[in-house]
This record gives structure tokens, C-alpha cells and sequence, in this order.
């Protein structure tokens, strides 16, 4: 999203980006994957060279607390299960974009605020002095 300088614009975005997160139905994270399996049968159609295997048997993979868990998906939960996955990629989109139009309303605000803040972040603006001292103290003052 290109950064906006209004903040109606960003503020009905975040808006938007709030209802859509209302909606969001079942998720979960994760890559979906078919294996085919060889079974060790000398005869069977899975040995052949173009065999291609038993299967597919549906796999859903991610990361648990850096750890890969593996979960077995039935055949008949592969499609329900490609719907979990599509909306929590969408979970992840609205997420970030609602960071970024966030944060650009907290950028408008701080520049609204314009002098108080120019003041306070040049360097040296304190008004309390420095407590540090550049020589250390001796043991017997």
C-alpha cells in the first residue's frame, strides 16, 4: 500500500481493514502437501519406474516453536482445509496492512504535533543538564 499523507484516507482504511478482520471464519497456518508412497512390493504398481506410488496421502506442515509438526489430513478435508490456510494468509495480509496504515496515522499525528516534537528530538534540546561526569571521582573526596 502506498504511504497516504491523508488521514480520512488512512483512518477509513483502518476501518475497512477492521470490518474485514470481523469476518475472518476458521484458519490455520501451514503448507498443504500430497505424498505419494512407495510400498516395498516387489510386484506392485508402485515399484514400476512410473509408478508414481500410493496416494496421495494429504500432509499439512508448519512450525511449531521452531520445531516442523506434521498433522495427517483425511482426502475428504483436503478442500475445507486449502480454506483454512487461504484465510489465515489473509489474517497475515489485513495484519500488516492495518501495521502500516497505523502507523502512517501515528506519523500524521506526530507531524501534527510539529514543534513540540522538532524540539524534543534535536539533540542537546533537554532542558535538565547532563549528569555524567567525564572524570571519575576519587575514592577520598
Amino acid at each position: 500500500m502506498a504511504k497516504a499523507h491523508d488521514p480520512e484516507i488512512l483512518s477509513k482504511r483502518r476501518n475497512e481493514i477492521c470490518e474485514e478482520l470481523a469476518s475472518i471464519g476458521d484458519l490455520r497456518p501451514g503448507s498443504l502437501v500430497a505424498r505419494y508412497r512407495k510400498c516395498g512390493k516387489p510386484n506392485c504398481h508402485c515399484a514400476q519406474e512410473e509408478g508414481g506410488g500410493h496416494g496421495p496421502s494429504w500432509s499439512l506442515t508448519r512450525k511449531v516453536d521452531g520445531k516442523t509438526v506434521t498433522k495427517i489430513i483425511p482426502p475428504s478435508a483436503v478442500s475445507q482445509t486449502e480454506g483454512h490456510i487461504a484465510e489465515y494468509r489473509r489474517l497475515r495480509k489485513l495484519t500488516g496492512e492495518l501495521v502500516e496504515v497505523s502507523e502512517g496515522l501515528c506519523d500524521l499525528m506526530l507531524s501534527e504535533s510539529g514543534a513540540a516534537t522538532d524540539d524534543a528530538g534535536k539533540k542537546g534540546a533537554s532542558k535538565r543538564g547532563s549528569t555524567r561526569r567525564l572524570t571519575p571521582r576519587s575514592k577520598h573526596s
